[in-house]
């Protein structure tokens, strides 16, 4: 009896050391919600609230910010809808991307082959890593839901400035 008591003491302080961190890493995320203003971290598909792209995008996109400010210091993660046939020419950004395929097919061209031959078939449920600066371009098959997640302050820069369709509006 008394080493089955020891055994669940110990097992019952692993658990209390292991959960302890998660528990400080969550109350930090719930400060920072609350910093933000950010109330809920929780959304149904039919609370998502779906606007036009940033203007940074090809006209076509359309957005819902589910986390954060992608402009300001900080976590953010958004959801891109893309109709059938959509393409972000080739690009970098500032900092690490990673990239959720909720619906269609996304294809992912990176670094130096980035034509739509050598492009990457990534099916719902893939998901992909680009570090800062990696080069890469994107086509969709079929309207793609994206989910993008991470740490502002975001921008894109694109290889040809004349893809940039901020560019295009100045002309």
């Amino acid at each position: 009896m008394k080493s089955q008591t020891i055994q669940q003491t110990v097992v019952l302080g692993t658990i209390v050391a292991l959960t302890l961190p998660l528990a400080h890493l969550f109350s930090q995320t719930a400060a920072k919600h609350a910093a933000t203003g950010q109330t809920s971290g929780v959304y149904l598909p039919s609370e998502i609230q779906w606007k036009e792209g940033p203007p940074s995008l090809p006209p076509g996109a359309k957005a819902a910010m589910l986390e954060g400010d992608m402009s300001k210091e900080g976590p953010f993660t958004v959801r891109l809808r893309l109709p059938n046939g959509y393409h972000i020419p080739a690009h970098t950004h500032p900092a690490i991307e990673h990239v959720t395929v909720i619906s269609g097919t996304l294809k992912l061209a990176t670094e130096d082959k980035l034509d739509q031959a050598a492009a990457r078939p990534l099916p719902v449920g893939s998901f992909a890593i680009m570090p800062a600066g990696m080069k890469h371009a994107a086509w969709v098959e079929g309207e793609t839901i994206l989910q993008a997640h991470g740490v502002g302050p975001w921008g894109i820069t694109y290889l040809n400035p004349a893809d940039d369709p901020r560019n295009a509006k100045k002309n």
